[in-house]
């Protein structure tokens, strides 16, 4: 397998609606609520009350002035700057990147984050707020997304150059050998070496706790506001528990749509979503076998065994491809599972694997692409892979021991028998990071009065439904709200049980019932 990979909690959500655009267009080439409160304004004027009690040292990024200015049309952007190292903040500094969105009512501010780690904020309300988040949202709140530190234009951990990303993508590596765990490790360690070179201080304070503090810096500088208003998707909803168990008292409105267990380690994350992919594999499967051009055949089980056997051949004889380029089992993967996060792309991924069947691979390179983040012209628009990486090395301690790691890749092979394998080896990422992890995985613990509320959806390959009751239950005050859906997210993709639920609840204050279902 190429660079075997450490589990990704979530595609990030402005990547996943440009993607939907983009297997669109390639489809299209061949064809009950409690609890009211009153919206409360905490705009400029509540800028003294929003600044105190800033944590000792920091008071001058709490009370800085943040100038937004036009920038992309209808918006406004902004930059805040917040310390490399928390420990030293009269030391380096980095500013991060906001992007805003006024509504024409808009009282208050609500801060948005699409997931990864890696995904970029700015990106997600530039291409996609006015087509994913309700006009009653929109018209109600200043839409603010920002880059997290590490990611694209804030401080972006910067690794290889375009070509080299290429490269690496091209190379085929068995892990499950001697010689190519070996390899596996030294190429890894060449790419480490090269964020080392490259990235500056920020590689050792790309984490979430970090960003948890950046984020009540935001509250308190660019929203002027003494609480925070809080939409986070996957990732996303764990830098929210995060920030609300770290600032309990600073919490607004808060909603975590595809909530990631926070109590679990990586081990136990990578374990629940080869689980809850291969439930995906299967539910795609059923769906495929009742459409006419399905490339698949027999029952479920023969079909998912098809796809099994496809995988096989391809980590033996790369896929060739229109474009010269070969599809390696990994980039097969990546574009396989990438529809998996939204039910309206499984036509999408029919298309690319009728042909792969037949060993033409141009489909899923395509797919495999998206999922890269690559362009058409050979350039990547973003650097997730990169942050990603810093984010789990820092926030994670892996199983890097060969024994441990092969007796891991044997059950998820048992636990996922279609993708297991392509989850096992991600201890091979974070052995030679330089800077240690940060954080020991433990439960969220809050104690703020505010009603937080979480989403699960049942079918969720990436953030499995069961993570979302357990977040709401370490966070105590919470409610959780269950979406019978497949795909990755629940708000704005469809649902208007959803959709009007988390509106309600931002918009008007009301709290969804615990345990409602849509």
């Amino acid at each position: 397998m190429t660079n075997p990979a450490s589990p990704r909690p979530e595609r990030p959500r402005a990547v996943v609606r440009r993607i939907r655009t983009a297997l669109v267009a390639l489809l299209a080439a061949v064809l009950t609520l409690t609890a009211c409160a009153p919206f409360e304004s905490s705009q400029p004027s509540a800028e003294a009350a929003a600044t105190e009690g800033a944590p000792a040292g920091l008071e001058r990024f709490y009370t800085q002035e943040v100038s937004w200015s036009s920038c992309e049309g209808s918006y406004e952007c902004a930059t805040v700057s917040v310390p490399i190292d928390y420990a030293d903040p009269s030391g380096d500094t980095v500013k991060l990147s906001l992007i805003r969105l006024t509504g024409r009512n808009a009282k208050a501010s609500l801060v948005v984050n699409p997931g990864g780690p890696g995904g970029s904020g700015v990106d997600m309300v530039k291409d996609s707020a006015k087509s994913m988040f309700s006009q009653k949202l929109l018209d109600n709140y200043s839409v603010i997304g920002f880059d997290p530190r590490g990611v694209k234009r804030s401080a972006p951990i910067t690794c290889v150059k375009d070509a080299e990303r290429d490269r690496m993508r091209q190379s085929t590596v068995d892990p499950s050998t001697d010689a190519g765990l070996q390899q596996a490790f030294t190429e890894q360690k060449a790419l480490i070496d090269a964020c080392a070179a490259n990235s500056g201080p920020i590689l050792a304070h790309t984490d979430t706790v970090s960003a948890a503090k950046d984020l009540d810096i935001i509250r308190a500088a660019a929203t002027r506001q003494v609480r925070l208003d809080y939409l986070g998707y996957s990732y996303g909803t764990f830098l929210g528990s995060t920030y609300a168990s770290q600032f309990p008292d600073r919490v607004g409105r808060m909603v975590l749509d595809g909530a990631l267990d926070s109590s679990l380690s990586n081990h136990e994350i990578t374990v629940g979503q080869a689980r809850a992919f291969e439930k995906a594999v299967h539910s795609y499967v059923r769906s495929c076998l009742t459409q006419s051009g399905c490339p698949l055949s027999g029952t479920e089980d023969d079909a998912v065994a098809q796809i099994q056997a496809l995988i096989a051949r391809v980590k033996d004889q790369p896929l060739n491809t229109s474009s010269g380029r070969k599809v390696t089992a990994t980039d097969f993967v990546n574009g396989f599972i990438l529809p998996l996060y939204n039910d309206r792309n499984w036509p999408a991924l029919t298309q690319a694997l009728g042909p792969a069947l037949r060993g033409d691979g141009s489909g899923m390179l395509r797919l495999a692409d998206l999922a890269a983040d690559r362009e058409s012209n050979g350039t990547y628009s973003s650097n997730s892979s990169f942050a990603f990486l810093a984010y789990n090395c820092l926030d994670y301690s892996t199983q890097s021991d060969p024994t441990a790691m092969r007796a891991e890749a044997a059950q998820l092979a048992e636990v996922s028998p279609t993708l297991g394998e392509s989850f096992a080896y991600g201890g091979v990422n974070c052995r030679d990071w330089p800077a240690k992890p940060v954080r020991t995985p433990a439960p969220a613990a809050y104690s703020g009065e505010s009603t937080i509320m979480v989403l699960g959806t049942t079918g969720d390959p990436a953030t499995p439904v069961e993570w979302a009751g357990s977040l709401r239950k370490q966070l105590g005050n919470a409610a959780l709200l269950t979406w019978q859906g497949e795909g990755h997210t629940a708000y704005g993709r469809g649902s208007s049980c959803v959709d009007k639920a988390v509106d309600s609840y931002l918009v008007d204050g009301s709290a969804p019932t615990d345990g409602a279902r849509c």
